[in-house]
């Protein structure tokens, strides 16, 4: 006779309870794709939200990237030697031709310049040039200083700027005891510039001056040369009132000077050229030019002692 198959009555541990739903499964057994899914979408999300500073934080990495890979790539910076600079100022010694220091303090104070004509009428009464000279302009309104020989007795006086212009003048000041006019321009260059004025403080015999002007007439001309002494007295032949207070130069000056600018190798106006010395009947130049400083020229003016 066949048994009846006997049951216990205690559940199996871990089995359900007959009748009961199956238990979820753990959070270990989620399959992988599930949180892969969840991960991607939580992206995109971030991404929709913060787009731009996503773009920013992308390109800033890129920047980033480009900047190290350019730092690596670079080489060291060369290190200039003494010789390296030595051999590279050679270079320019030899092959490029510089302009002298004459020359540049001549371009320095050029267009300030100009030829002064005192015009006279002659014995038909035709209007004549009665004195040629030159002058310096030293205050951009069109100020020009000179000599007062050349524009004395003159009935009509003009002057001739650097880019052609002609105009006539009004007379300023005078100041004899210096042989020094003051003129103005009536009319002016659009770009004229007024010379730079310097000081005779620190002068020295020796030291390298350039007179610029007009000699009979021709100009502008350059001559250098340099300054033979100081505080220096003058007494013309036709003059009797004696000059002082001189510097005396040996760079050529001839009749036509007068009046014209003595410069530094600055470019500095430290003088205004007045007469020439010759012990000859001759009125040329034989070594020994005067000028009056530019400081008795500045109170002619009205401008202090500087």
């Amino acid at each position: 006779m066949k048994k009846a198959a006997i049951y216990s009555s205690t559940r199996r541990a871990g089995g359900p309870k007959p009748g009961a739903a199956p238990a979820p499964p753990a959070p270990d057994t989620v399959p992988t794709q599930v949180w892969s899914a969840a991960l991607a979408r939580g992206i995109r999300g971030f991404l929709r939200r913060h787009a731009s500073l996503a773009i920013f934080a992308v390109g800033g990495l890129f920047a980033l990237i480009l900047v190290l890979t350019y730092g690596a790539m670079r080489e060291a910076p060369y290190e200039y030697t003494q010789e390296d600079i030595d051999a590279a100022v050679l270079h320019t010694l030899e092959n490029n031709t510089l302009p002298s220091r004459a020359a540049r303090a001549a371009e320095r104070v050029q267009h300030a310049v100009v030829r002064v004509r005192g015009m006279a009428d002659d014995d038909s009464g035709k209007e004549v040039e009665r004195d040629v000279g030159s002058g310096v302009v030293i205050v951009d309104n069109g100020l020009i200083l000179t000599n007062l020989h050349v524009v004395a007795g003159a009935k009509r006086v003009t002057v001739t700027f650097h880019d052609g212009l002609e105009s006539e003048v009004e007379l300023v000041g005078l100041k004899p005891e210096t042989d020094l006019a003051v003129i103005r321009a009536k009319q002016i260059p659009d770009d004229l510039a007024a010379a730079t004025l310097g000081s005779t403080q620190r002068l020295q015999p020796g030291d390298e001056v350039v007179a610029v002007g007009f000699p009979f007439g021709i100009g502008p001309s350059v001559s250098a040369g340099v300054i033979s002494g100081l505080n220096r007295e003058f007494r013309s032949r036709e003059g009797a009132r004696v000059l002082t207070r001189l510097i005396q130069f040996d760079a050529a000056a001839n009749p036509g000077n007068s009046g014209g600018p003595l410069v530094t190798m600055e470019g500095d106006v430290i003088g205004i050229v007045t007469a020439i010395l010759n012990p000859t009947e001759a009125r040329t130049f034989v070594g020994i030019g005067f000028a009056v400083t530019i400081e008795s020229a500045g109170s002619a003016v009205g401008i202090p002692p500087f």
